[in-house]
C-alpha cells in the first residue's frame, strides 16, 4: 500500500463515525456474554451501570442491586432521564480515535433517545422466556441475585417498567426501540452464533457508510 493510499484510507476512516452498539435487556438476557463477545473483536466496552455504581460509591456504603436502581433512578431524576446516555455520549465523543463502541446497561427509552444522537448508534436487544431468566439467575450464584423466586419475580417486573415512574427501570420500552432484538434461549454457543451473524452485517454497513 502507498503513502497516498493509506492516507486516503485514513481520510475514509475519519470521516466513518464510530459504531457504537447499545445492549438492553433484562437481567440473565445475556447482555454480559454480548459485551464480553464484542470486546474479544475490540469493542471499547462502556457502561451506564459504572456511572451508577461511580456515584453509589460517593455514599460510602455497599449497594445490592434494588439500592443500585435507586441510585440510577435518582440521578434520572435530578439530571432527567437521559442523563446517563448523555453521559457516555460525550465521553464516546471526546474519543474520536476509538472507533467501535459497545455500551451496556441501557434501561430507560430517554437514554436510547439520548445515544441515537450518535450519527451510527444502534440498539441490540437480548430476550429470553421469564422461565429461562428465572432459572439463570436463581442458578448464577451471584451476591445480588441469592434471592427468592417471588423476590426475582418482583425484580424482574420492576426492571421490565412495572410500577416504575417514566425516569425508573424501562427496559419494556427500550425494547420496543431495539433495531435488532435476539432471542438467549438456548446456549452460549448458539447465542456467539447468532451475534457473530448479526454483527457480521452491521460491521459492512457502517464500512460502506
Amino acid at each position: 500500500m502507498t503513502l497516498s493510499t493509506t492516507k486516503n484510507a485514513t481520510r475514509a476512516e475519519a470521516r466513518t463515525p464510530p459504531l457504537s452498539i447499545g445492549l438492553t435487556g433484562r437481567m440473565g438476557s445475556g447482555k454480559g456474554e454480548v459485551a464480553r463477545f464484542l470486546r474479544e473483536r475490540n469493542f471499547e466496552y462502556i457502561s451506564l451501570s459504572d456511572m451508577v455504581r461511580a456515584e453509589a460509591r460517593l455514599l460510602g456504603r455497599p449497594m445490592n442491586r434494588q439500592q443500585m436502581q435507586d441510585v440510577g433512578n435518582r440521578l434520572r431524576r435530578e439530571g432527567g432521564s437521559g442523563v446517563l446516555g448523555d453521559r457516555v455520549r460525550e465521553h464516546i465523543l471526546a474519543h474520536p480515535e476509538i472507533r467501535r463502541w459497545v455500551i451496556d446497561g441501557i434501561r430507560n427509552p430517554a437514554e436510547v433517545t439520548a445515544l441515537r444522537r450518535m450519527p451510527f448508534f444502534l440498539l441490540l436487544g437480548l430476550d429470553a422466556p421469564f422461565q429461562t431468566l428465572l432459572k439463570r439467575l436463581l442458578s448464577r450464584n451471584r451476591d445480588t441475585d441469592r434471592l427468592s423466586e417471588t423476590e426475582l419475580r418482583h425484580r424482574l417486573d420492576r426492571e421490565w417498567g412495572l410500577g416504575e415512574p417514566p425516569d425508573g427501570q424501562r427496559v419494556g420500552d427500550c425494547m420496543a426501540m431495539a433495531d435488532t432484538i435476539i432471542q438467549n434461549d438456548n446456549d452460549l454457543r448458539e447465542l456467539d452464533r447468532r451475534v457473530r451473524i448479526w454483527i457480521h452485517e452491521i460491521e459492512e454497513n457502517h464500512e460502506n457508510h
